[in-house]
């Protein structure tokens, strides 16, 4: 009975997918659903960015292992990036009337720097989109006991189905109806848990044993101090120049809205994630049956405790909450590169292409990526939180800067961009191989970029000066 109402929800979104794509008449319709969402859709979508495999199992593995600590990075880093979005944002980015990010690039740095962006931010959501496979392959596994690779194959085909149909218009439909599942589901299974564990006071009690569980701030050492802010950044700066995020804003019907919904959505992210944190915990103390000595035990720790704690209705709902959440980011995540590809790659070399054959190439790379990803989540064995915080690292080194700088500083230039790009990017790789010790590789990165942007913007001065001299 499990089985046959998670297969009628997959085909479910394949259906709003069918019905979607009679909507799709351009590419701008396809990756930004023709800029015409309403606020309710537009937050609905927003808040759906990153809330999926990495906050209801990633997260609340870290957190019942190692408490507050660890989880800075997700929810709360996600939930700064999308407060971010709205304040710094989405006003300037919204009036340039732009399809993918790589666009502003284009017109703030030129093509260059367009192209360069594009090569970067491209394979930056591969980790992204293999941990969303992974955790509904994992779902899977535990609900029918299929073979977890059988069932990301099964899993990304569906998302690649009605992501290939319909685009942001399938995404923004099947989102709204994603999170109204979400949040009842969550709801439902953590109600019960809190009223068996006694209340807060009883969950204290419980923790009192462990020091520094509850801890919000920084160990005040330097290492810790840096670690701190590195997993505030991870997410909350380094997905700011990502297009998942850019397209879901960017697709509100106004600029208005667009800010709105990001408020909203960063206040949603922080009020439901800590939902799955709580059921992961009370799962550990309620049920000591359940394994939990590695990591891979720890993110199924709330699926397995539903699957036999569970009656059948609970079961339905809290895997369709799942099933939802993931879908929800990785069709997401697809579209985003795919549109990169098309709108900045491949019309960078073809200038003439029609939109036609633009909404051709973008629907051709959502296949081509979703082939890729999928090698790729039965090829690496790493954890799902491990696989989001390396796809956020990505950008953050090599894209942050550059936006930032492009908006607000106005000695910001094309050298700048370019070595703020190389530099970061290319400093963050030698210090991952070198495996540093002395700071996380991602600020070394961060750092690079930052000097590489200030080098660009002096030297023009530099040159000037030396020619008046």
């Amino acid at each position: 009975m499990l089985l046959l109402f998670i297969s009628l929800y997959l085909l479910l979104n394949v259906a709003v997918g069918a019905w979607a794509a009679r909507r799709v008449n351009t590419a701008q319709d396809y990756v930004l659903a023709g800029r015409r969402l309403p606020l309710a859709l537009a937050a609905s979508v927003t808040f759906a960015t990153w809330f999926g495999s990495e906050t209801i199992m990633g997260a609340p593995a870290k957190f019942v292992d190692k408490g507050v600590p660890a989880i800075i990075e997700e929810p709360f880093g996600s939930a700064l990036c999308l407060f971010l979005v709205g304040l710094l944002f989405a006003r300037p980015l919204y009036r340039l009337n732009i399809t993918t990010f790589s666009d502003y690039f284009r017109i703030r740095f030129g093509r260059s720097a367009e192209l360069l962006s594009a090569l970067i931010m491209i394979p930056s959501y591969f980790s992204w989109i293999a941990a969303q496979f992974i955790a509904i392959g994992i779902v899977l596994n535990v609900v029918t006991g299929i073979d977890q690779h059988y069932g990301v194959v099964i899993s990304a085909t569906i998302v690649m189905i009605y992501t290939l149909l319909g685009g942001m218009w399938s995404i923004s439909i099947t989102d709204f109806l994603h999170n109204a599942v979400i949040v009842v589901a969550l709801c439902i299974v953590a109600v019960p848990l809190w009223q068996e564990l006694g209340g807060w006071e009883a969950i204290q009690a419980r923790t009192a044993t462990r020091p520094n569980f509850w801890q919000f701030g920084p160990t005040w050492t330097f290492d810790g101090v840096v670690e701190y802010i590195a997993a505030w950044i991870t997410i909350g700066l380094g997905s700011l120049p990502q297009q998942d995020i850019f397209q879901r804003v960017m697709s509100a019907k106004s600029e208005k809205i667009a800010v709105k919904s990001s408020y909203i959505a960063s206040g949603l992210y922080l009020t439901v994630a800590a939902l799955p944190l709580f059921i992961g915990l009370a799962a550990q103390f309620l049920h000591p049956d359940l394994p939990m000595s590695t990591d891979s035990d720890r993110q199924l720790l709330i699926p397995n405790m539903v699957m036999k704690h569970g009656s059948l209705p609970l079961q339905i709902l809290f895997f369709g909450a799942v099933v939802s959440a993931i879908l929800s980011v990785s069709s997401g995540a697809i579209l985003a590169p795919a549109a990169v590809f098309g709108e900045n790659v491949v019309k960078f070399f073809r200038p003439s292409l029609s939109d036609r054959d633009l909404l051709r190439t973008i629907r051709g790379s959502v296949v081509v990526i979703t082939v890729g990803c999928v090698w790729m989540s039965l090829a690496r064995d790493v954890s799902i939180f491990d696989l989001v915080g390396e796809s956020s690292a990505f950008s953050l080194v090599s894209l942050f800067i550059p936006l930032l700088a492009g908006i607000y500083w106005k000695p910001a230039n094309r050298l700048g961009c370019l070595l703020s790009m190389g530099l970061g990017l290319g400093i963050w790789l030698v210090c991952l191989l070198l495996d540093t010790t002395s700071m996380p590789p991602m600020m070394w990165g961060l750092l690079a970029s930052i000097i590489g942007m200030g080098i660009g913007a002096l030297a023009p001065l530099l040159v000037s000066g030396e020619g008046k001299g």
